[in-house]
Parts: C-alpha cells; structure tokens; sequence
C-alpha cells in the first residue's frame, strides 16, 4: 500500500495515525524505514515520537547513532521505550553489538524505529514493518508499507 503526504504537517499526521495501529509483539517491534537523504524518514519519527507522547525535540541521530525515549506514561499501545536509531554510518551488523542490539529486539517494551536499515539488514528481522519513502513531486512524498507486517494502515 503506498500513501502520499504533502508536507511536514501531513508528514507528521500519517506518522500519528501509523503509530496508532503498532502493538507490542513477543520481541521488540522494529520498523524500518529506508528512502534517500530528505524524503521524510526523520519527520516520520519525529510524528511517531509526538503521538507516543515524547515532548523533547527529536532529531536524527546521525551522529549519536541511537537515541532512547523513555515513555513515563506508556500509551495505549503498551511500549516503554522508542529507540531511535540512524545506521548511515554504521558499517554493519557488528556495530550493532556495541548499542547492545541484542537485547534490544528482545524486550517487548521496545518500539524501534531505524533510519537506513539497509546498511545492517542482515540484523534486522523478517517480521520488521518495512517502509520506503520517496520524493514525489513538489513537497510531495510517497509511503509504501509492507503489508504483510502492518496493521490496518
């Protein structure tokens, strides 16, 4: 299923109303989200990050790599943490052991969101929700959702 969102504002909205249809699985539940370099992943999180009721500025952990929001007062969808994380500069799946990856997928309370999933795809696991964003025309953007993993979006 692919979505357009036009402009940030929207961008956030569609953010808000995917967050909605997330539920804590057996294991942490893992979004990935791949795109080129402005095509909305950040703002989707940022959205994500604002439904589940995170009140500090989010920005892209290029950086830092990965950036956890403890959630004080867990949503109706049941998470404790949203773990955000940007791999571009990772340079594979071993990097992963020092944020302590594996036990990170393990917790159900974790909600992960990462940026660039492509470069440790061999750690990410088949039942990720998987999402591609694309510029369309303008301030235009494209959302494909793998269906086979999300909910009634």
């Amino acid at each position: 299923m692919t979505r357009a969102v036009k402009g940030s504002h929207d961008m956030m909205a569609e953010a808000a109303r995917f967050a909605a249809t997330l539920h804590p699985r057996p294991e942490a539940t893992i979004v990935a989200l791949s795109g080129d370099l402005g095509a909305g992943k950040t703002t989707f999180v940022k959205g994500v990050a604002k439904a589940l009721g995170i009140g500090e500025h989010v920005t892209s952990p290029t950086f830092v790599i990965m950036k956890i929001y403890d959630l004080d007062s867990p949503p109706a969808g049941g998470f404790k943490r949203l773990i955000h994380i940007d791999a571009y500069r990772l340079k594979g799946i071993q990097h992963l052991k020092v944020l302590g990856w594996e036990d990170l997928i393990k917790d159900p309370g974790n909600l992960i969101l990462i940026e660039w999933p492509e470069k440790i795809d061999g750690a990410i696991p088949a039942n990720a929700v998987r999402l591609t964003f694309r510029h369309g025309t303008e301030d235009t953007r494209e959302i494909d959702y793998n269906s086979r993993h999300v909910g009634a979006v």
